[in-house]
């Protein structure tokens, strides 16, 4: 009995022992078939793999990329690629990627027109780039050592091509003036190098820096032979301009996109030979005087004397309505009006010194300004709203330094009177003399022109004793009818 009891557990776990070795077997195939079967169960060959593998090409590194390319952007001006340049690059795209970001908002208002005046002049067009090393394509930039514009010329050489400067007009804040004088500048240091690295540098240190460096190089050609003989800022000025015409091009490649753009303002030009206001004019258009400003940043003072005839830009759209009013509004711009402290008859030539003295300060109140630390001149003429060039004349300033606690003299609008010093002439009249010249130190203006927005019960309220019939009937109105830049008789 035991015997067959035996028997059958020996039975039992035979087969027991069978079903397990099955199932193991299965799992370890479907095991090893998850591991080293594709999609449709076909068994890679691990040494085929490895040929297809090494037949490939090898992916090019990040280096060979960059200098293919600045190769392929490649016109007249070289664009090598060296551990130099690829640190501005870096610098440009990584660092200060910002920068870039700024340069890319901005170019669209100035490089059409580079292309444009570059072509003319047969300079590379990859020369538009420079602007950026030079300015930042901020037209009005100036620098310490007081070159200016878009393409920084100091004011010996800007005259040497032609910029004029005076004290109402510096063409080296004209955009396209400068840019042709620019380009006359290279074509000239290329002539005399025959190399555009060359050129660059000269542009930045000035031909005989460079003269210096070949010579002491032992009269080598080319910019990278005589660099370490070059000033430390020219070593940095030609890469990073080779890094910025890269970077210009190449800005998605290394994730820098632009969220907004900056587009030129469309313009058209009228000519003017006579004493311009630019503030007048954009009253009376209704133009912002920013933009206006923006579009004539040759302008100093925001006015001209009439000493030669000047193209002022305007805003197309403004142009229709300029030559509807066209001989009213140049009438009004013509006039001295004083406006917070500018002293216009400053710039017009006078029957005499002491009426030119007297007034340039009529109706403007004396005030005085305590020069506090952190303080410069261009500061304390945008905080009083006042001229940069006025503050120096009011105050007998030879140059822009003041110091802590010096006392200066500001002449603004006030109430109608004015506080004078011994160098603001003035005097008493009889009452003849003051009665004949009321409509200069009077107030209320005789005269009144018509600006947007205004009608003829508007006006009449911004003035005592002055009516809707009064205007009408001095100035001969047979309706209330009125246009911008009209002139109104008003007593």
């Amino acid at each position: 009995m035991i015997r067959r009891i035996c028997k059958a557990v020996s039975v039992c776990l035979f087969f027991t022992f069978i079903y397990l070795m099955n199932v193991s077997s299965v799992h370890a195939q479907m095991d090893s078939t998850s591991v080293v079967t594709s999609s449709d169960s076909t068994i890679i060959d691990a040494e085929k793999f490895e040929e297809a593998a090494r037949a490939l090409p090898a992916q090019p590194t990040e280096d060979e990329i960059i200098a293919k390319r600045l190769k392929a952007l490649q016109n007249e001006v070289p664009l090598v690629f060296n551990s130099k340049i690829k640190g501005f690059i870096n610098y440009f795209s990584v660092r200060n990627a910002r920068y870039a970001l700024v340069m890319e908002r901005r170019k669209r208002i100035y490089f059409p027109m580079f292309e444009e005046i570059l072509k003319s002049q047969n300079v590379p067009e990859e020369i538009k780039y420079l602007a950026i090393v030079e300015s930042g394509l901020n037209a009005k930039a100036v620098s310490p050592a007081g070159a200016a514009g878009l393409w920084q010329f100091m004011t010996f050489t800007g005259k040497e091509f032609g910029l004029k400067q005076d004290e109402f007009i510096d063409e080296r804040l004209d955009p396209e003036k400068a840019t042709v004088a620019a380009c006359k500048y290279l074509s000239a240091l290329h002539r005399t190098f025959n190399d555009w690295e060359l050129a660059l540098a000269s542009y930045n240190c000035g031909p005989g820096n460079v003269r210096r460096a070949i010579r002491r190089s032992g009269y080598k050609e080319t910019f990278w032979q005589i660099y370490d003989f070059l000033p430390k800022e020219t070593r940095s000025y030609v890469p990073q301009f080779v890094a910025l015409t890269y970077i210009m091009n190449h800005m998605a490649d290394h994730n820098i996109v632009a969220d907004s753009l900056e587009y030129p303002i469309a313009f058209d030009t009228i000519t003017v030979n006579q004493y311009f206001d630019i503030y007048t004019f954009s009253e009376l258009l209704n133009i912002c005087s920013d933009d206006m400003r923006d579009l004539n940043p040759a302008l100093r003072r925001g006015i001209l004397n009439g000493a030669y005839a000047y193209k002022i830009k305007v805003p197309v759209d403004k142009m229709a309505q300029f030559y509807l009013n066209r001989i009213d509004i140049l009438d009004a711009c013509s006039k001295e009006v004083p406006r917070a402290g500018v002293a216009t008859s400053a710039v017009r030539t006078t029957s005499s010194s002491s009426s030119s003295s007297s007034s340039s300060t009529t109706n403007l109140q004396k005030v005085y300004y305590t020069v506090k630390s952190g303080d410069v001149l261009g500061t304390i003429a945008s905080k009083n709203q006042v001229y940069l060039a006025d503050i120096k004349r009011w105050n007998k300033l030879s140059s822009n330094t003041i110091h802590v606690g010096q006392r200066l003299v500001i002449y603004k609008k006030g109430s109608g009177h004015t506080t004078t010093n011994s160098s603001v002439s003035t005097a008493k009249t009889s009452s003849s003399t003051t009665k004949s010249t009321s409509s200069t130190t009077n107030s209320t203006p005789s005269v009144y022109y018509v600006r947007s927005g205004d009608s003829l019960w508007t006006i009449s309220q911004k003035f005592p004793g002055v009516t809707v019939d009064k205007i009408k009937k001095l100035n001969g109105l047979t309706s209330n009818s009125i246009k911008v830049g009209q002139k109104l008789i008003l007593y």
